[in-house]
C-alpha cells in the first residue's frame, strides 16, 4: 500500500468530492485533546487534523506514523505554511504494522479514514497494536466510512464505498476489497465508544473511544 502517487493530488481531490465534509469529521470531537500530553496520528495525510491539533494544544508532542514520504512533504509544507511549530512533530516514515511501539504510552490516537484501508485479517493485529500504544485512558479519535442500515442511505453508501475501494486498490494497492467495520476488534483491544456522530445522511461516522482496560 502506497499514497506517494496521490499526495500531490489528494488535497484537491478531498476538496472536489467531499467539500470540507472530511475535515469535519477529524475535527468534530478536536475539544478533546486539549490537555493530552503525548498524540500518535497514523495515516495522518496531509496534516489538516495535526495542524489543528499543534493550534489547540500549546504543549502536546506528536508522532505522526505515515507511510507515503509524499504525504509527508505534504505535512512539512502545510505547518510552514500556517508557521506551526514543527519541533513538536516526530514523523515515521514506516508501514505502520512494522513500527516498533515506543516504551512511553501515549494518551492520544488518532486515525482518520486509515482503518478502512485494511481487510478482515489484519483490522485485528492493527487494533491490538494501537492498544498497546495507548496509556490508560487515553482516548482514541476515528473517522471513516460506514454503510448505513437501511432505505436510500443504505444503498447511495455502497455505490459511493465501491466506487472509492475501485479507485483505492487501482492507485494504492490497499489491502481491503470492501469496509469492514472496526468495532469488535477496538472494543476487544479495551476501548469504549464514548461518542459516535454520523455525517452526510449515515456515509461518515466520527467517534471517540476510550480505553478502560
Amino acid at each position: 500500500m502506497s499514497f506517494d502517487r496521490l499526495a500531490p493530488l489528494y488535497p484537491g481531490m478531498e476538496y472536489i468530492l467531499a467539500g470540507s465534509l472530511m475535515q469535519r469529521c477529524r475535527t468534530l470531537h478536536l475539544t478533546e485533546c486539549r490537555t493530552q500530553q503525548r498524540a500518535l496520528l497514523v495515516g495522518e495525510g496531509t496534516g489538516r487534523f495535526l495542524a489543528n491539533l499543534l493550534k489547540i494544544n500549546p504543549t502536546i508532542e506528536i508522532t505522526c506514523v505515515e507511510q507515503s514520504q509524499n504525504m509527508i512533504d505534504q505535512i512539512r509544507a502545510r505547518l510552514a505554511r500556517q508557521s506551526l511549530d514543527q519541533s513538536r512533530v516526530h514523523f515515521e516514515i514506516t508501514d505502520f504494522a512494522s513500527w516498533p511501539i515506543p516504551a512511553t504510552p501515549f494518551d492520544l490516537i488518532a486515525t482518520h479514514f486509515f482503518l478502512d484501508c485494511f481487510s478482515a485479517d489484519i483490522l485485528p493485529e492493527i487494533t491490538a497494536k494501537l492498544s498497546v500504544a495507548a496509556a490508560p485512558g487515553a482516548i482514541w479519535l476515528l473517522s471513516d466510512f460506514q454503510t448505513p442500515a437501511r432505505g436510500w442511505q443504505r444503498c447511495r453508501a455502497a455505490l459511493i464505498i465501491a466506487a472509492l475501494y475501485h479507485f483505492f486498490r487501482w492507485t494504492t494497492a490497499i489491502s481491503a476489497q470492501e469496509l469492514i467495520p472496526p468495532d469488535p476488534w477496538i472494543q476487544q483491544s479495551g476501548f469504549q465508544l464514548e461518542r459516535r456522530q454520523f455525517l452526510s445522511c449515515g456515509l461518515l461516522h466520527t467517534d471517540v473511544w476510550k480505553k478502560v482496560r
